[in-house]
């Protein structure tokens, strides 16, 4: 491979237009060395998830003054809307149809405001020989990372990353069966794509950061994108994320047990808490899991509106 100084630009790539006319665009980063693979990597689909955006920001700082082998393509705020209103979801004036963006790749150019935006940074991905999209999760999640299942590529991405447990979808689903997410599409186009859960969301967690950056700059290095050997990861605790999600049948106050954590394996119909009426304190729903498996992600004393998931539940290999 051909190691050389890395060269980095940044451009502002227009996504779409707002009803008062006034561009969307983001900003992309490209960090340029000798002939080598193109990996592509995005963060902030969800405006609370901030981890993403500040561990791009540290990887820029080794990236710049980095020898590489081929082209590191970074957009470190993809939804730029629900980042400015710190929500998780891009508000529903400007996307009432879709206000989830990983749920409309890989986009339509003549679609919604949202199918635009993933339409426009499709454009991107396609000649990417790797791809990685950076999440957080619920207050309460393990830290993963998640792929494909029977994708070999996939899955070296993820052992490179080295997060202690891994995800994996069957052919076609997205992170809950609907499809439509940066990863389904990816790896739809057979593109090896991962996607990295990194703590939780609406804060910045200096550990999850960290082991961001880590993650990235091994995979980077597996890729033969930087020059150094990849350093060895521990072996990963594999699920399958084909577990029916346990979700509120009525809204109201979810309490969680107390003496129940993500990491621990439940079995089918244990108990994980109750959802009351606030106002008259009935009970309105004993929350149960639905099958056995392992917890990667928990709501704890939340408001909760009947359908919403309360809890995840992934299956041992």
């Amino acid at each position: 491979m051909d190691y050389t100084s890395v060269t980095h630009t940044t451009t502002d790539r227009r996504l779409g237009r707002l009803p008062s006319g006034r561009d969307v665009s983001v900003t992309v980063h490209r960090y340029v060395g000798g002939p080598g693979p193109t990996v592509y990597i995005q963060a902030a689909q969800h405006g609370i998830e901030l981890n993403g955006p500040a561990a791009l920001r540290r990887l820029h700082d080794h990236l710049t003054d980095a020898a590489v082998a081929g082209t590191v393509i970074v957009v470190p705020v993809v939804n730029q809307l629900a980042f400015d209103h710190r929500s998780y979801m891009t508000p529903g004036e400007y996307d009432v149809m879709n206000p989830n963006l990983n749920r409309v790749w890989p986009g339509d150019a003549s679609g919604s405001l949202q199918e635009q935006f993933a339409a426009r940074l499709w454009e991107l991905v396609t000649d990417a020989d790797a791809a990685v999209d950076l999440h957080t999760g619920t207050a309460d999640m393990l830290e993963h990372v998640r792929c494909r299942a029977g994708d070999p590529a996939a899955k070296r991405l993820a052992q490179a990353f080295g997060t202690s447990y891994r995800l994996t979808d069957g052919h076609g689903d997205g992170d809950d069966g609907s499809g439509g997410t940066f990863r389904a599409a990816a790896a739809g186009a057979g593109i090896p794509v991962i996607t990295a859960e990194l703590s939780n969301s609406r804060r910045i967690a200096q550990s999850a950061v960290a082991a961001g950056v880590d993650g990235i700059r091994n995979l980077l290095r597996d890729q033969a994108v930087l020059p150094a050997d990849p350093e060895p990861r521990a072996e990963q605790t594999v699920l399958r994320n084909d577990a029916e999600a346990v979700t509120a049948s009525e809204s109201g106050l979810f309490e969680c047990r107390s003496d129940i954590a993500v990491g621990d394996t439940v079995d089918a119909g244990e108990r994980l808490g109750t959802v009351y009426e606030p106002s008259s304190f009935e009970q309105q729903q004993v929350v149960s899991a639905t099958e056995r498996g392992v917890i990667f992600s928990l709501a704890r004393e939340s408001v909760v509106v009947k359908g919403e998931r309360l809890a995840g539940i992934a299956t041992p290999e």
